[in-house]
């Protein structure tokens, strides 16, 4: 691979979106079972890329940084950034890379992150243009967003291990206590 120094590397990691119009611009990021959504308008010249972890909704009450794990979170916030920077959305495209089952005694929560996005493209009326889910192992991804281009690279056995045990390290929000207050009525 040769190494081309005007392209500008921006690493997505899980819980972020990135949009951009600018053509040296690739968006990089490293899967498990979680799964990320590359989407663009081919007119308009721009295109975004986010990470997510669980497939779905938060439930009311969720901190900014709980939701940040959803998949509908994340798949709202890629779409209205990319609709703020000049896409429409009538020509959205997407694919959709990810959802390794990376721990065999656990549910295939990779799968159900896949089935997920797949279903809210569709439910939104996006056009999906790739897939490639599944499998055994995490893949390492490159995203060109302004031409669409997604290049992926399977991990290491010892690689995909190292993905889930970030993965499984997300800090779990702490749940807060009401303040107790006390409160006189006359």
């Amino acid at each position: 691979m040769i190494h081309d120094p005007s392209t500008r590397r921006i690493h997505v990691i899980q819980g972020e979106y990135k949009v951009s119009s600018d053509p040296d611009v690739v968006l990089c990021t490293i899967l498990g079972s979680c799964v990320a959504a590359c989407m663009r308008d081919p007119v308009a010249g721009v295109g975004g890329l986010n990470h997510f972890l669980l497939p779905g909704n938060v439930g009311s009450g969720a901190t900014g940084t709980e939701a940040s794990r959803y998949g509908v979170h994340l798949m709202e916030l890629l779409i209205n950034g990319l609709l703020k920077a000049g896409a429409r959305r009538d020509r959205l495209e997407a694919k959709i890379i990810g959802g390794a089952k990376t721990i065999a005694t656990f549910s295939n929560i990779g799968e159900q992150n896949a089935a997920f996005a797949q279903q809210f493209l569709k439910d939104e009326g996006i056009k999906i243009v790739g897939i490639n889910v599944g499998g055994d192992n995490g893949r390492k991804l490159e995203y060109w967003p302004v031409s669409g281009r997604a290049r992926q690279i399977p991990l290491t056995g010892a690689e995909t291990q190292k993905t889930v045990a970030r993965e499984q390290s997300v800090p779990k929000p702490e749940v807060r206590k009401p303040a107790e207050t006390s409160i006189e009525f006359f």
